[in-house]
């Protein structure tokens, strides 16, 4: 096949682009950097692409993070939506399939159990909102031009140096300073980097949109657990929560005088301990069959 793919360089994009290597496609990789074959700033417009793709793979993002002001906020709209405006405006000739990496954020839930794609778009932030846009942008033009489009709402990525909380996990428990908060029982959804991009192939050609997770949604405790004996052979200790709750509101007054983050504050501890998992069913109707996190931990602890 003849393939377009955006985010090439990214966490996801780099193992999509060397699984499509492997099978011996042809890939166009599209972004700012000269180690892509057509470099362009997707929230520039930039010139058309006379190029007839089989398949396009819009993994491109600005990466979900809370803005420190109305500029960095912007970015999100200007990435996340002006981007994939821009990339579909380029596209002289239509391909054959469209799949678009987005988030579950575009629900806007701190919490909830077993979230499925039928639930409301409400995020309100602004990574989510431009998520939603980018979203509905391509399931109109998907629609106007008889391109079958796969939307793909992912939680927390898991892969080799991964990043975002995850990465900040690792290296605080390697450190010695990371806690759990009281029993840390409450589930969070994840996902194995390479289980979706091994499904790429295989959802490319029955559209839709699907939530993607590794059906096991583990607990803070076991996650932790994990990668504590993983390298140290020992479990990571836990604070009860009436100490914590103080502490957090303190990280608040902080964060609020300095403008630093700190390591806890009253919107994290709330996130930390509060379910949000999400059902994947429907891919698996169309044979996602995903690996738990936890038990191929060779893939994502070095």
């Amino acid at each position: 096949m003849k393939i377009l793919l955006t985010g090439a360089s990214g966490f996801l994009g780099t193992s999509i682009l060397e699984a499509f290597k492997k099978c011996g496609h042809s890939v166009d990789t599209l972004g700012r950097s000269n180690e892509n074959g057509i470099q362009a700033d997707l929230a520039k417009s930039f010139e058309k692409l006379y190029v007839q793709y089989d398949l396009v793979v819009h993994a491109a993002a600005k990466a979900h993070m809370v803005p420190k002001n109305p500029e960095e906020e912007k970015l999100f709209y200007d990435v996340n939506f002006i981007g994939t405006e821009n990339l579909l405006q380029s596209l002289k000739f239509l391909p054959k399939y469209f799949i678009f990496i987005s988030s579950v954020a575009v629900y806007g839930l701190d919490q909830g159990v077993n979230i499925d794609e039928t639930t409301p778009l409400r995020a309100q932030d602004a990574y989510g909102k431009s998520k939603i846009m980018a979203e509905n942008r391509i399931q109109q033009w998907a629609e106007q031009n008889s391109v079958t489009t796969t939307i793909i709402r992912l939680p927390l990525l898991v892969g080799k140096n991964p990043k975002g909380n995850l990465e900040t996990m690792i290296n605080a428990i390697k450190k010695g300073y990371y806690f759990n908060i009281g029993k840390a029982d409450v589930r969070k959804s994840m996902v194995l980097v390479d289980d979706v991009v091994n499904f790429i192939p295989k959802i490319m050609g029955h559209g839709g949109i699907y939530n993607l997770t590794d059906g096991y949604a583990p607990t803070f405790k076991e996650l932790s657990d994990t990668i504590s004996n993983h390298f140290w052979n020992k479990r990571v200790i836990s604070i009860n929560y009436k100490i914590i709750k103080p502490l957090a509101k303190i990280g608040d007054l902080i964060e609020k005088v300095t403008k630093r983050k700190m390591p806890i504050n009253s919107l994290k501890l709330s996130k930390i301990t509060k379910p949000l998992t999400f059902n994947d069913d429907k891919a698996r109707a169309v044979g996602w069959n995903p690996r738990e996190v936890l038990k191929n931990k060779n893939l994502w602890l070095n």
